[in-house]
């Protein structure tokens, strides 16, 4: 009977009912996209990590994730001399700038950057000739609308589109070493390094020889490199997923004590019947408290669907610089994370009117 008294109480009231889900439900859809699109950006720039097909990462050492764009403290002759180790089948080095986050563009080599990937695919056009060529990714050209001769503005010149390629190696926008290298103003220099070694099995020597003889340098493996693109690594990422979830419980917690606040009020008269007729004060407090889950649950399932919606949109309109990730393993904490927020909003307004008197709820008009 507590159950069907729930549901009529609800429906009764569709418009305010509707409304308290919704804002749940945005509260949800807030926590799913956020974590989504924070394991999505990462997860992308591990996969263009491994695209990149080099068995060593050579960067300045202290130098995190994310960090040190521009700068170029390498020597350009450094990479040569270090193809002369034994084992490393291949040296190349990348000059970067950065954009907008999260783009960057960087200056390569292509012959030897095509030989460390296993091979650029062109999607259409082809590699740099003239010197405001400018090659990018399929991704970058569908989110920015770009095709094989349209005009591009960047770094305060104007480019050409020469060639677009399939998305995954190291970045989304290519230059010519020696062009990045001009306009940063670090003309023989780069500002990290990939080896290719001949034989997996020789890596770890190679990088202990190097540590050895660069022990001032930041020389990781792929697998320690990829490592590092994830959000338990990335102290900065917990911290703001941990205020995004503080914000949801807020909002659930806000629109939920509103509308139980509203719903008490308006049912004053019912609650005095309800307590006339025996109901006691658990009675009347599970009621609201019922309410209030049900609410909830609504709200998370349509969070859920929305988070959907909201990759959808990031997909369609931004895929190169936003990639946001279903996670299946946060719904359940999204939930409780909505429950909670509910069950704290109705706290209140069902002890208030748990503790209403009969006679005077009764009398009340």
């Amino acid at each position: 009977m507590i159950n069907q008294l729930v549901i009529e109480n609800l429906k009764h009231r569709p418009v305010r009912t509707c409304l308290s889900v919704l804002a749940i439900g945005i509260s949800v859809t807030l926590v799913l996209t956020i974590v989504g699109l924070s394991h999505g950006m990462l997860e992308d720039n591990a996969r263009r990590a491994r695209g990149i097909g080099a068995d060593l990462w050579i960067r300045p050492g202290g130098m995190q994730l994310g960090t040190g764009g521009g700068s170029a403290p390498f020597n350009e002759k450094l990479v040569p001399a270090l193809e002369k180790f034994e084992h490393v089948a291949l040296a190349t080095g990348t000059a970067i700038y950065p954009l907008q986050f999260p783009q960057s563009i960087q200056g390569i080599d292509f012959e030897k950057f095509d030989r460390l990937t296993g091979g650029v695919r062109f999607v259409e056009g082809r590699v740099f000739r003239a010197p405001d060529d400018i090659v990018v990714d399929s991704e970058y050209a569908a989110e920015r609308k770009l095709k094989v001769g349209s005009k591009i503005k960047l770094v305060e010149r104007e480019w050409t589109v020469c060639g677009i390629i399939e998305p995954g190696k190291l970045s989304r926008i290519f230059l010519p070493i020696q062009v990045v290298q001009e306009f940063t103003g670090n003309t023989g220099k780069v500002s990290q390094i990939f080896l290719k070694v001949d034989d997996e099995r020789n890596i770890a020597a190679v990088k202990a020889k190097l540590k050895e003889t660069f022990p001032e340098y930041g020389i990781l493996t792929l697998e320690e490199i990829v490592s590092l693109y994830s959000v338990d690594a990335i102290a900065p990422i917990k911290i703001f997923i941990r205020v995004i979830v503080g914000i949801a419980v807020v909002i659930g917690f806000v629109f939920v004590f509103l509308s139980m606040y509203t719903a008490v009020l308006e049912r004053t008269r019912e609650i005095g019947i309800l307590k006339a007729l025996g109901a006691s004060p658990a009675y009347i407090m599970a009621i609201l408290m019922r309410e209030s889950a049900l609410l909830a649950l609504a709200g998370s399932l349509l969070g859920i669907a929305f988070s959907y919606g909201t990759r959808e949109i990031f997909r369609i309109l931004i895929p190169a610089s936003m990639q946001q990730k279903i996670m299946p393993d946060w719904w359940p904490i999204a939930a409780a994370i909505a429950l909670g927020g509910a069950f704290l909003g109705t706290l209140y307004p069902s002890y208030r009117a748990a503790k209403q008197d009969a006679i005077e709820a009764l009398a009340y008009d």
